[in-house]
């Protein structure tokens, strides 16, 4: 396959081809989903003004809604974008698209937008903030990567300094990380390791790293410029525990990645996927390692049995 034609997609979409069907929840009203539409002039679509959280239901359960909808709120506070809904609400309306959807196992994406504005770029012109929910099933990777292993490249582009956008703020303007994906699928692999400005190990397009090395594993420290990543958390805090482990947070440098001894990554999508190469370089036997297998099915045994909602 082209890089043009891996770039340049199918060709427009009609109702009858959308990739996802069913119904959304926008404003406060479930709609067809072919019904559902934000205006062209909503600063969500012409500045990337606004933010999104991707969240899980496993079995029925919507994996850590509380605390997704309370980071949704605080990148929010931190745009000066007044959410038009309160968490109680927002949580009601989450559960009600899920159930609308009949989804058991899948994928939320909330979003808010700016809102209606002018062509300038000034925030405070727009109207009321917008909110929409999707929910859908979803498989970001091959199944079979998650047996085999996920080879990734280290992306040239470097990932945005702290002091020009928070990362706490999950935005809607992907740009950086989507130029650094463009990179990976260029290359053949669906994922790129992000270095900062500084020359530290950041995170990936869409998710969160880990390195184990002589039974040890670390993940970079927030200061680096990474997603504070809900995944990344429970498996600081709940599954590595589980297993005897104590995670270290601290600064990486890429030749400890490429020394590790077994590397994965985290994210709501991706759930726990090991890595298997970093551009030309063999991560441990090249296959998933022992110990990230035992992780994983410890997460999946976790979120599968009783996925935990707060």
């Amino acid at each position: 396959m082209s890089d043009q034609s891996m770039l340049s997609g199918a060709g427009p979409l009609t109702s009858e081809s959308l990739p996802i069907t069913g119904q959304v929840w926008l404003n406060g009203e479930l709609l067809p989903i072919e019904e559902a539409s934000v205006c062209i002039l909503d600063h969500g679509l012409l500045y990337g003004d606004g933010c999104f959280e991707g969240i899980r239901v496993y079995d029925g359960r919507i994996f850590k809604l509380r605390t997704h909808l309370e980071r949704m709120h605080q990148s929010a506070k931190l745009l000066y974008l007044d959410p038009p809904y309160s968490l109680d609400e927002i949580e009601q309306a989450v559960r009600e698209t899920v159930a609308a959807n009949d989804i058991s196992d899948g994928y939320i994406r909330l979003v808010y937008t700016r809102g209606i504005g002018t062509l300038g770029l000034n925030p405070f012109t727009c109207g009321t903030p917008q909110a929409f929910i999707i929910a859908a099933t979803i498989s970001l990777y091959p199944e079979s990567m998650y047996v085999e292993g996920m080879p990734i490249i280290v992306a040239s582009r470097p990932r945005v300094p702290i002091a020009c956008l928070d990362p706490r703020i999950k935005s809607l303007n992907y740009l950086n990380n989507i130029l650094a994906k463009v990179e990976a699928i260029r290359e053949g692999v669906l994922e790129a390791l992000m270095i900062n400005c500084s020359g530290e190990v950041s995170e990936c397009t869409g998710d969160n790293i880990f390195l184990i090395k002589d039974g040890r594993i670390m993940t970079p420290h927030t200061e680096a410029g990474i997603l504070h990543g809900i995944t990344r958390q429970f498996v600081i805090d709940e599954i590595a525990p589980a297993l005897g482990y104590e995670v270290e947070e601290r600064r990486i440098e890429l030749d400890e990645v490429l020394a590790a001894d077994e590397m994965f990554l985290t994210g709501t999508a991706a759930e726990i996927i090991g890595v298997s190469r970093v551009g030309k370089t063999v991560i441990g036997s090249g296959q998933v390692g022992a110990e990230t297998t035992r992780l994983n099915e410890e997460f999946r045994r976790r979120v599968h049995h009783d996925a935990p909602e707060d």
